[in-house]
């Protein structure tokens, strides 16, 4: 165990973070089925554009496969490096824990470890809420059973998972101060790299990392290009922190008035590419070490956009 934490390298996510490239990820969602046949399609069709993609776990609490068994799947048929969420919402320490270590068995190397929606939110509004561990604690559990081979108790761990963990960051959240003293806990506490939330305004972006100043944690932005108006504004109504631009919006809900199928993915991958072309320029000013682009289902979009960091 004589290494210092962070010292070694599992992912190649990490690596790329680590060696200072401009980092892209995608974003996978399995959805309520028996099968990740889906996302199994839609990474292989990422293979080559990101270098890891983060496999949903119960998004806005609806209840999906699970994400441990679906990251599993998609790696193994794709090539595809996955980054297995992880939430606080549905499990007490203990199924965390056993988690994590499944997750090491089946060789998943990164985890991004979050708190979770409340359950009332999604389709089992009934279920019991846990969050027995907050994604804090969460990502010092994780960092004791690498760096330590211990769980939280001090319990030996034989043969402790080798892989990274991340955390989230919310830029547009409702009281920043406090949002970002959340951050700097997670970075106390050893996280390896934090994945933004949606961030749509330049303005809001700069708030963010003038409040949290200067860090040694590499940060990757989040942007959502919208395959469609409904999913925008789903966005838009329902994703706490996110203000999806009426400019953009109303753009996305003139390409529902085109009739042709073709003509109307041209236009919607315009509105795209314009909107988030000059986002994507200012990004190249901040602190930001990478793009975290949640374009489930819209894979086309992504090499366009990567120009424009080029």
């Amino acid at each position: 165990m004589g290494e210092k934490m962070g010292d070694e390298v599992y992912s190649d996510l990490m690596r790329e973070l680590k060696e200072g490239k401009y980092v892209f990820t995608g974003e996978l969602e399995p959805e309520k089925a028996g099968d990740v046949n889906e996302p199994i399609e839609m990474a292989r069709e990422l293979v080559g554009l990101v270098v890891a993609c983060n496999v949903t776990d119960n998004p806005q609490s609806f209840a999906y496969v699970n994400s441990m068994a679906a990251s599993y799947l998609i790696q193994k048929e794709t090539g595809m490096e996955c980054v297995y969420q992880l939430r606080c919402s549905d499990r007490n320490r203990m199924a965390l824990l056993s988690d994590v270590l499944g997750a090491g068995a089946l060789g998943l190397k990164n985890i991004l470890a979050l708190a979770g929606d409340h359950v009332s939110l999604g389709d089992t509004p009934d279920a019991k809420p846990v969050f027995d561990l907050d994604s804090t604690t969460l990502i010092a559990m994780i960092r004791k059973m690498v760096d330590e081979g211990k769980d939280l108790g001090g319990n030996e761990i034989h043969n402790p998972p080798k892989l990274h963990v991340g955390g989230a960051a919310a830029p547009g959240a409702a009281h920043l101060k406090a949002e970002v003293a959340k951050v700097k806990r997670k970075i106390n506490v050893g996280v390896e790299y934090l994945q933004t939330q949606v961030v749509y305004y330049t303005d809001v972006l700069d708030k963010f990392f003038n409040e949290l100043g200067k860090v040694d944690v590499p940060i990757l932005v989040g942007i959502f290009p919208a395959r469609t108006f409904g999913q925008a504004n789903f966005f838009h109504e329902n994703v706490a922190g996110v203000d999806v631009p009426p400019d953009y919006l109303e753009a996305m809900r003139k390409t529902k008035e085109i009739k042709d199928k073709e003509k109307r993915k041209e236009e919607v991958d315009r509105v795209n590419i314009e909107f988030f072309t000059g986002f994507l320029e200012h990004l190249k000013g901040t602190p930001a070490a990478g793009c975290h682009m949640m374009a489930v289902g819209y894979p086309r979009i992504i090499a366009p956009l990567k120009k424009v960091m080029e």
